[in-house]
């Protein structure tokens, strides 16, 4: 998942070839520029934000005076202008609906002025290998539009960089890496293909395009008002056929080919169905090889796009051996994602509870980016641990999440105890922490004075006294510009 770490999410020029004629409609009155300030939040320390930075990018219109664009663009905003070609007015709009997961959104205009002279865009087919696509975009924050040419090099599944967690269709092109193209349009026989939206660093002409099915697939999502996004299985699988023993071993015939079922995501639609070292054939209307490809628009793809293709809570047909019998089942797309996801977080507030100085938070790859560009080194061992192999370590249904200490506001109250921090919290009172929402109840109570607060994989507790710690509770806030949140109410 880390090879996305060398994606950038700037879109692309395409490489300077000769260029074709192109209609002016496909992008003049078509393709706009985006200004967007951007404010993330601060998941040490969540009552605090980062500074402001100012991006652009770029957009088009389709229709009903809808702009699309990348999730990227946009993500975090706390103000967005557009503007037209060659027009020095700015337009302030607002995000309707953004989906982090296919790096797609939807930004509108409130000056319904501003669509008067626009031409909004059609969506063509996936293009073909080796065909030529155009686009078009702002690059390098330029005033007018520029117009490239480059030629579709492959089409496959892989990782969108924004999330730098999640898989879809993407189309590759011979293209070069170019700040503020993101969210162009791609077009092809005067249509929309794809939408500009990511490089790679350290290669030379590579590009990436978001493909309309997955356009597709969010502009249908989000017909109800609610973007719900993309979803899975809940399964893990690995291509353990090739190797004819294990074939032999979990009696599947000969003439059958599949992947094996390696683990299943905890509470997941998946796991009702599947077990462990079940043989998945049959995806849908499509036969799934011992690579895990399936045969889908005229291309051998990964079979996630069969359920690319269905929407959040439809269903999806499936065929599997066990034990040598075949078995057929119906199961549920749903988000079917651990309790610590791999997925990095935006637009949502960063939930917290502070008690007396203590600041707890949930445990997600932003707080731990805290760490700064080698934080997937840098981060404490227990940390990476969970990080990394959290579907083999929660064992416990009821968990909603993790649970960190993140920090300590100094105080003499909690002088030496500051070893306590980074850590996962276990317990605090003798109440098991399997949500944020559960230190309320904890800590209304003590253990004989004393708040008793337990880490995973520390047999050593942390100890502090109750009852200063109530009195002290305000004052500490107020001393941090905390925002002020009384105690829980003490139980007996």
């Amino acid at each position: 998942m880390f090879l996305a770490g060398n994606v950038f999410l700037w879109s692309f020029s395409l490489s300077a070839q000769t260029e074709s004629p192109i209609q002016e409609a496909t992008y003049e009155k078509s393709v706009i520029q985006l200004t967007v300030v951007q404010q993330e939040y601060d998941y040490v320390n969540p009552w605090k934000k980062t500074q402001m930075s100012r991006g652009s990018g770029s957009g088009f219109v389709i229709a009903g005076n809808r702009i699309l664009t990348n999730a990227h663009n946009v993500s975090n905003y706390r103000y967005i202008e557009v503007k037209k070609q060659n027009i020095a007015k700015r337009y302030p709009a607002k995000v309707d609906f953004v989906g982090h997961d296919c790096d797609l959104a939807i930004v509108s205009v409130y000056d319904p002025a501003f669509y008067n002279d626009m031409a909004p865009l059609e969506f063509g087919p996936l293009p073909k290998v080796n065909s030529t696509v155009q686009t078009c975009g702002f690059p390098l924050g330029g005033q007018t539009v520029s117009v490239t040419k480059g030629v579709v090099s492959r089409i496959e599944v892989g990782i969108y960089s924004h999330t730098q967690a999640d898989t879809h269709l993407l189309v590759q092109t011979d293209a070069a890496i170019n700040p503020g193209n993101s969210g162009g349009p791609v077009i092809q026989d005067g249509k929309v293909v794809g939408a500009a939206f990511q490089g790679i660093q350290m290669a030379d002409n590579i590009g990436f395009m978001i493909p309309t099915p997955v356009i597709e697939h969010f502009l249908k999502d989000i017909e109800d008002g609610v973007y719900h996004g993309f979803g899975s299985l809940g399964i893990l699988t690995f291509e353990g056929l090739h190797n004819s023993a294990l074939r032999q071993y979990l009696k599947v015939p000969e003439d059958r080919q599949g992947v094996v079922v390696l683990d299943l995501v905890l509470n997941s639609t998946g796991a009702s169905v599947f077990q462990r070292n079940d043989v998945l054939t049959k995806i849908g209307d499509f036969d799934i090889d011992n690579d895990g490809m399936i045969r889908i628009y005229g291309l051998m793809l990964d079979m996630s796009e069969a359920i690319e293709q269905k929407q959040l809570g439809e269903t999806i047909e499936v065929v599997f051996y066990r034990d040598g019998v075949c078995n057929q089942a119906s199961i549920k797309i749903d988000h079917n994602e651990p309790v610590l996801t791999f997925r990095r977080l935006f637009d949502i507030q960063p939930r917290y509870r502070c008690f007396s100085g203590l600041t707890f938070v949930t445990l997600n790859r932003n707080f731990l980016e805290s760490w700064g560009r080698n934080w997937i080194t840098d981060i404490p061992f227990y940390l990476r641990y969970l990080f990394y192999d959290v579907q083999n370590l929660n064992t416990n249904p009821a968990r909603k999440e993790y649970v960190v200490l993140s920090d300590i506001l100094p105080d003499e109250l909690t002088t030496y105890v500051g070893g306590f921090v980074h850590q996962p919290v276990e317990s605090v009172n003798g109440l098991p922490i399997l949500s944020l929402d559960d230190l309320d109840s904890a800590f209304a109570k003590d253990v004989d004075g004393f708040w008793v607060i337990r880490f995973l994989g520390n047999p050593t507790p942390m100890i502090i006294d109750a009852v200063k710690a109530r009195q002290k509770h305000l004052e500490i806030l107020e001393k941090y510009d905390v925002p002020i949140t009384p105690l829980p109410e003490q139980s007996l």
